[in-house]
């Protein structure tokens, strides 16, 4: 993990993009957080594992309602899938 100021990374983009392809960079403006400089590859990656936490809770969230089940083969029908 790297840090820059705000202002050194605008100075230095070709070096902060540079380092962003291994690691994350922290940009900081007045020595707090602002953002984060990250390579697409990891970008992409944190977006996946999102949205497989976002569907886990969500099937989570399905398994925990209350009602009957409905049996597989009328899911199927239902979807056109038989």
């Amino acid at each position: 993990m790297a840090t820059m100021n705000i202002s050194d990374a605008r100075d230095h983009l070709p070096a902060a993009m540079e380092t962003a392809r291994t690691e994350a960079v922290f940009l900081q403006r007045h020595g707090r957080p602002a953002g984060v400089l990250v390579s697409p590859e990891r970008f992409e990656q944190l977006m996946q594992a999102l949205e497989d936490a976002e569907d886990a809770a969500a099937f989570d969230e399905a398994m925990a309602e209350e009602g009957p089940n409905i049996p597989w083969e009328q899911v199927k029908a239902d979807l056109g899938w038989a």
